[in-house]
């Protein structure tokens, strides 16, 4: 069969799918308790796509090439059963991981890891107490998402640790983080601060560039430039000389990678996306729950997917920033 291609000569690879909108953090930078407080209206259970759901519309994508899913939230461990999902998706012999804020994992691990996880990503923006607990906005510290890091590591999965920079605010960890993880085996990767939603306030001046994160690096150790392992590939990947393992830094910002990107977003209720920075996405919950056949929902994905022109990190400026813009919390970034 040929390849899926979109209207830039991109194909499908991956799929990311959103498993909730619930987080049980509440970040500045993605679900600010001022947006997402007390009365903000999550989705109702009825809402969510089931497991099986989610399972068939994968398994559609898988024929259609993806290679690689991936699943998030908000927090995906705040699902039930999240680890009856995981079985169902190892089935499809894709590569599996799952991004989380680790927070459950000392209780999950085990779990994800007999079910067929093939990894674990955790977001750690800081490993100064005080500093995280700000982050996270409910005071949970910063211990406890370490011992989530250690129970995945324990438990067989390989572990990468991704960390916002924001300028101001944490950008002073960067080399703390880079000493702490060296060495441990795990893959630490920055994240430029990104205009992800519309409610976190973003301008281009808290933008910490990939450039300068390397270069605070490598003036205290030597790093040596790697090549991309796909062409698809979101970081761009430096080791240390000493062996002592690698880091990655992930510029949508200042370096955008729009032109090979082969990611697609499904949303917990069934929207898909074809750009993280998508305003609306296609609802494919209404035809899953209306009786629409396999052949069907394989059209219908392959029409969304044909028409995509997505490349909106190439096209940023500070006009476009402040566009309405699906939230980081709903399409799990």
């Amino acid at each position: 069969m040929d390849p899926l291609l979109d209207r830039l000569g991109r194909p499908l690879e991956t799929l990311r799918i959103s498993i909730t909108d619930r987080c049980n953090f509440r970040c500045v930078y993605c679900m600010p308790k001022e947006v997402f407080g007390r009365d903000h209206a999550f989705l109702e259970r009825r809402e969510l796509l089931s497991f099986e759901e989610i399972a068939r519309l994968a398994g559609l994508f898988a024929e259609l090439g993806v290679r690689r899913v991936r699943i998030t939230g908000g927090e995906p461990l705040v699902r039930r059963d999240v680890e009856r999902l995981v079985a169902m998706l190892a089935e499809l012999g894709l590569e599996l991981a799952l991004t989380t804020n680790g927070s459950l994992l000392p209780q999950k691990a085990e779990a994800l890891a007999a079910a067929g996880l093939s990894r674990v990503t955790v977001s750690l923006d800081s490993l100064d107490d005080e500093s995280f607990r700000s982050l996270n906005d409910v005071d949970f510290p910063v211990s406890r998402v370490l011992d989530g890091i250690e129970a995945a590591a324990a438990a067989g999965l390989p572990v990468k640790v991704n960390a916002v920079v924001k300028r101001g605010v944490n950008d002073g960890d960067v080399v703390a983080l880079a000493e702490h993880f060296r060495g441990s085996g795990h893959v630490l990767r920055f994240i430029e601060y990104m205009d992800v939603g519309h409610t976190n306030g973003w301008r281009l001046d808290d933008v910490v560039p990939a450039k300068e994160i390397v270069e605070r690096i490598s003036e205290r150790w030597q790093l040596e430039p790697l090549d991309a392992a796909r062409p698809d590939e979101t970081a761009k990947r430096w080791r240390y000389a000493d062996g002592a393992g690698e880091i990655g830094v992930i510029a949508s910002v200042t370096q955008p990678f729009c032109g090979g990107c082969s990611r697609a977003r499904l949303s917990a209720e069934g929207r898909l996306y074809t750009c993280l920075f998508g305003r609306k996405g296609h609802d494919l919950r209404a035809p899953l729950r209306l009786g629409a056949s396999d052949e069907e929902l394989t059209e219908t994905l392959r029409g969304i997917w044909g028409k995509r022109t997505d490349r909106y990190s190439e096209l940023r400026t500070e006009e476009t920033a402040a566009l309405p813009k699906v939230e980081m919390s709903y399409i799990g970034g």
